[in-house]
């Protein structure tokens, strides 16, 4: 037997909090949530289960749950965000898991995530299918988030086993939703990451994206929703090369501006 705690990571998400919070006050012995700065009741809700955030700026994902792991009491630890529920099949499995003899320091349990987009179940989501499987208990001696910029993920030596159920990740639930984070992802992804600057490969990739993740996926069936999922992935794919080429060009302009100048001079 061992005992769990639940890190939770929020930020204005008191839409869902009342069904996240009940699934993970069963399974975790305690309860860490970190909050970037909500300024709806998220915080309000918290109280009402008796949790107090802890409150942390927000950098990336990844850094943001290592900062919840480091505060907690147990080693053992189960991660989720704040658009994820766990269904009863999942907190079976987690209950019997710690009823059981402490497993070994290099286990971990991927969830079965399935993703909804505006309230409907969605096959895909760029970059990823649906459901996918992100390692989320494990013990924090042997792994921790990486620092991706985008699609973090846990690392470290770990053998690792799909958990039953389906855990359900309500994200994107209003068009507004969409678009913040499709700005929000592609400019943290240029700011971190080396992306080619090129309109041209923007617009490949952008091609490819929709043919991949609109038409092959068969998001087209989906209506209203897969239009929203294929225009997403083929908006990312082209904006992201398009980020870089504008940050790129903006970087040279001083140089052209300060030549121009000093052969005035002349």
């Amino acid at each position: 037997m061992f005992k769990l705690t639940v890190c939770l990571l929020t930020c204005n998400s008191a839409r869902l909090l009342r069904e996240v919070l009940p699934p993970l006050l069963i399974v975790g012995d305690e309860i860490i949530v970190v909050d970037s700065g909500s300024t709806d009741n998220t915080l309000d809700i918290c109280h009402e289960y008796g949790l107090t955030p802890h409150l942390h700026p927000y950098a990336m994902h990844g850094m943001q749950m290592n900062h919840a792991i480091g505060l907690a009491s147990n080693d053992w630890v189960l991660c989720m965000d704040s658009d994820e529920i766990l269904d009863a099949e999942t907190i079976d499995f987690i209950l019997a898991l710690k009823a059981g003899e402490e497993p070994a320091v290099d286990n971990a349990w991927r969830i079965t995530r399935y993703w909804h987009v505006l309230g409907q179940e969605v096959r895909t989501l760029y970059p990823v299918s649906s459901p996918d499987f992100p390692v989320r208990l494990f013990n924090r001696t042997q792994a921790r988030f990486n620092h991706r910029p985008v699609d973090d993920k846990v690392e470290g030596r770990l053998h690792t086993v799909k958990m039953p159920g389906r855990v359900r990740h309500d994200t994107f639930y209003t068009l507004h939703e969409v678009f913040n984070k499709l700005n929000s992802y592609t400019s943290r992804l240029v700011k971190y990451q080396n992306v080619r600057p090129s309109i041209g490969r923007g617009i490949v990739s952008a091609i490819g994206a929709f043919f991949k993740w609109y038409l092959f996926s068969g998001a087209w069936r989906q209506g209203k929703v897969g239009v929203v999922t294929g225009l997403y992935a083929t908006s990312y794919s082209f904006l992201k090369y398009f980020k870089a080429w504008y940050q790129h060009e903006d970087k040279k302009e001083p140089v052209a501006k300060e030549h121009t100048d000093s052969h005035l001079v002349e």
